[in-house]
């Protein structure tokens, strides 16, 4: 079996024809709406032929409200379906989203790799500077103070020292 290609003028004649075809198709059902449109308004709302007296024009505002509640019903009903309608279609979809979504991560093997060639491999051959971060640090030197070795002594003494009045007398007389 040969299998012959199409020639692109084919393609376009082709192509131009169910253009054509949808674009007719397309009118027709347009047309048919509008007719569908008129004929549901002459069932719907009749002309309208406005009495002479108060009681007949009385009596036409009762039918009308009367059937502005029956559409207002009917709309209300309506409007429940379709939210019903719309929560089971979210719902619906978010039940195929986890079906579609359920897998398994793959488990990441643990790499060993230093600050330099993390930075090569991030980097590429742009990397020049080398990650050795002891060699910044600044050297300090460190300063050992003295303290004074009385103060800190042991509390056990001060408690002795001050246990009787005249040591109280003497802590007072020293701060003032």
């Amino acid at each position: 079996m040969s299998e012959k290609k199409m020639t692109s003028s084919r393609r376009h004649q082709l192509k131009s024809l169910l253009l054509a075809i949808a674009k007719d198709l397309m009118e027709a059902e347009e047309k048919q709406t509008q007719e569908d449109r008129v004929t549901y308004m002459d069932e719907k709302c009749p002309p309208l032929s406005l009495p002479g007296s108060m009681q007949e024009l009385q009596d036409l505002c009762k039918q009308l409200h009367q059937k502005v509640d029956v559409v207002d019903e009917e709309r209300y009903d309506l409007a429940s379906k379709v939210s019903k309608s719309d929560k089971e279609i979210e719902d619906l979809k978010i039940k195929v989203q986890d079906l579609k979504g359920k897998f398994k991560k793959p488990v990441l093997k643990k790499v060993r790799m230093s600050a330099d060639a993390m930075l090569q491999a991030l980097l590429g051959s742009k990397h020049k500077v080398s990650m050795d971060l002891r060699a910044n640090l600044k050297q300090v030197k460190k300063e050992v103070k003295e303290e004074n070795k009385e103060a800190v002594g042991d509390w056990r003494k001060k408690i002795d020292e001050q246990a009787d009045m005249g040591g109280r007398k003497k802590m007072f007389e020293s701060e003032a």
